[in-house]
């Protein structure tokens, strides 16, 4: 009986590039186990979210495609879902796993050594919502919600998308902050541009807020403007009068 007739095609055939068939120590998951995580290069570690090739290509060419798209993990970790599904390789489901590792990142980085974050200055602030808030694409204001020894007993978000006087109201504001016996308030939010400086509608918020913290016995303690990897502390700046 002859050959098919494609039986040649067959043969010719470029092997797939399939991690599982490399020596065992090259490959990802394995080296993770071994060695540990910090072991892996960021292409090893992305590939290990992605977890499968596609069509000709393995997992670490897609994440090799991903890292070399950006100039950095940071700048690919601010990229929407939409764009990270236009690579190559990248549908929802692994775009998804990538932006959730991301976040569990940004969340670990941020946790001090309890989970009740005490504030003694701005600089504990900073600290805890750096790496949480630095990369956000809009604009979010938070009040933060102290209890009698200073920690943090809520975080309540008021706004996203702008900080004006209109949006940000002290209803709001101390609604939350009675329901929850507060006894102080830190004010928080982000300049996802970066600039390192309070604009006029920060002042204006900022002074409403402080005004009716005093009416409600509840005192604003500080605003703190996240800007980039830096910040601004209103009382640092001694503008809480």
């Amino acid at each position: 009986m002859g050959k098919p007739a494609n039986a040649s095609v067959v043969r010719e055939e470029a092997p797939r590039n399939v991690i599982r068939e490399w020596p065992e120590c090259d490959r990802p998951r394995e080296k993770c186990m071994a060695r540990g995580a910090s072991a892996l290069s960021d292409t090893e570690l992305l590939a290990i979210i992605i977890n499968a090739g596609s069509g000709e290509r393995s997992a670490i060419d897609i994440a090799r495609d991903l890292v070399g798209a950006y100039s950095d993990l940071r700048a690919l970790s601010r990229r929407p879902l939409s764009e990270l599904m236009q690579r190559r390789g990248i549908g929802p489901a692994r775009a998804v796993a990538i932006a959730a590792a991301f976040e569990l990142g940004k969340r670990q980085a941020a946790i001090g050594d309890s989970d009740s974050l005490r504030v003694q200055g701005p600089e504990d602030v900073a600290q805890r919502y750096i790496p949480i808030m630095r990369d956000l694409p809009t604009e979010r204001f938070i009040a933060l919600l102290l209890n009698n020894a200073g920690r943090v007993i809520r975080e309540h978000l008021i706004s996203q998308g702008s900080v004006s006087a209109s949006i940000v109201h002290p209803r709001e504001v101390f609604h939350a902050a009675v329901t929850e016996h507060a006894s102080a308030i830190i004010l928080l939010h982000n300049h996802p541009s970066g600039v390192r400086t309070a604009s006029h509608e920060d002042r204006a918020v900022t002074k409403q807020l402080i005004e009716a913290g005093r009416l409600m016995d509840i005192p604003i303690r500080d605003h703190v403007i996240i800007c980039g990897s830096g910040y601004v502390s209103f009382a640092e700046q001694g503008w809480m009068a």
